[in-house]
């Protein structure tokens, strides 16, 4: 579906990565993060109104969202025990597509029910800008919508399946994005641990410069 965006900034990458026998040892890794680094849900900053997605995350840094703002950190804001290692199997997929030539340094790992959602935004807290972002879809499909690097700029949306890889880079680091809607019930990976099944999106980010 790359060839829909060919209007964005170069840096943009869209397609199908993970096979399904990938795709649950994928999952596998991320229920041990979880066990270790239960999800928790982030809220607004100032208004303290939650988000409609759990989050946690794995790697030597992890995004938070308080009242006090948004911000990395090195141990989980509920438990205070440092987030687990990145996954070899995540870690792969940035080794292979991000073309940068140092590791990530923390991987979101958003769960979406069949209500959440995402609003616009920009991912700008990382001091490390010349390195992508590196996104991974598990489970139900999803609405993902790409704007530009001006907010208020237009937009277009696609589906994201269970698999699917997203890369922002070059002169589309900065582009808005976000998530519509979950479409409920269109993949079973996540049911046999997540009543309702649901979408996880594994984000990886480079924050500090090297």
């Amino acid at each position: 579906m790359a060839d829909l965006f060919d209007d964005l900034p170069p840096g943009f990458v869209h397609r199908p990565l993970w096979p399904e026998g990938t795709q649950r040892a994928a999952l596998a890794a991320v229920r041990a993060v979880v066990a270790a680094a239960p999800f928790f849900s982030p809220v607004m900053p100032r208004t303290g109104r939650p988000f409609s997605v759990r989050m946690t995350n794995c790697g030597p840094l992890g995004w938070v969202s308080d009242r006090t703002g948004y911000r990395y950190q090195a141990t989980h804001p509920v438990t205070g025990t440092p987030w687990p290692a990145i996954p070899a199997v995540i870690l792969d997929v940035w080794e292979a597509v991000s073309g940068y030539p140092h590791p990530p340094e923390a991987c979101l790992v958003n769960y979406y029910e069949a209500d959440a959602r995402m609003g616009l935004h920009q991912d700008a807290d990382e001091a490390a800008a010349d390195a992508p972002v590196v996104s991974l879809s598990l489970g139900d499909d999803c609405r993902f919508r790409l704007g530009g690097t001006v907010r208020g700029g237009p937009t277009r949306a696609f589906r994201l399946a269970s698999g699917d890889l997203v890369v922002l880079g070059g002169a589309s680091r900065l582009a808005y994005h976000g998530v519509d809607r979950i479409y409920p019930g269109t993949s079973p990976l996540l049911r046999d641990w997540l009543p309702g099944g649901g979408r996880i999106n594994l984000t990886l980010r480079r924050v500090t410069k090297p």
